[in-house]
């Protein structure tokens, strides 16, 4: 297979503990809602935050109600304890609506390098490597999201598109199956799993 050096990457990443993505446009999980678009978040415990809003997302009724589930989480997301962090990804933010990705992924280096434990740096500089067609750089920053938050949905969608790109529709399979156990109601991946057990393991008889 013309990916075959990634083998190695692909493995790594699946050590890790991880739920799994969905279907998107290229380059798609790179940017959750406009910060102006993000409702306000009540101050309080971040992480019982974002344990009541997962469990919220496993019992949403419809897809509405989980999507405005998921736009609380990515306020969560968005914002760093560090002002300095923050101040850089707003350049991080114009950098890329310049299309200038070279100089997105160097001030994205400088974020992780100040606040490694700032989930999106990684996650917004694992597609901008994805957009590159980077999928070994990608993969690597993905896993560095997945250890942090296992279940972000984001990185976990970019993840399960890399691995359906590069042809491994057994892997993708399981990590589309993984999403759906963090996120059910997410947009098409129901009928992407579909899809994909119908290819990977045949039609029920």
């Amino acid at each position: 297979m013309r990916f075959r050096f990634l083998a190695p990457v692909f493995a790594a990443a699946f050590a890790v503990t991880f739920a799994v993505p969905a279907l998107a446009e290229p380059g798609s999980w790179l940017e959750p809602p406009s910060p102006k678009t993000l409702p306000k978040m009540a101050r309080g415990n971040r992480t019982q935050n974002l344990e009541f809003l997962f469990g919220a997302l496993k019992v949403a009724p419809d897809e509405t109600s989980a999507k405005a589930i998921e736009q609380r989480i990515w306020a969560l997301w968005a914002v760093s304890p560090s002002d300095t962090a923050n101040l850089l990804m707003t350049r991080v933010r114009t950098a890329i609506q310049a299309k200038e990705t070279d100089l997105a992924i160097k001030l994205l280096d400088g974020i992780v390098k100040i606040k490694p434990d700032y989930v999106e740096a990684w996650n917004r500089r694992a597609t901008l490597y994805y957009v590159k067609k980077d999928f070994g750089s990608s993969l690597a920053d993905i896993r560095e999201v997945l250890k942090r938050e296992p279940r972000h949905f984001g990185a976990l969608m970019g993840l399960g598109m890399i691995m359906s790109e590069v042809g491994d529709d057994k892997q993708a399979l399981e990590v589309y199956r993984r999403l759906l156990a963090v996120y059910p109601k997410m947009q098409r991946v129901p009928d992407l799993v579909k899809t994909l057990q119908e290819k990977v393991e045949g039609r029920d008889i």
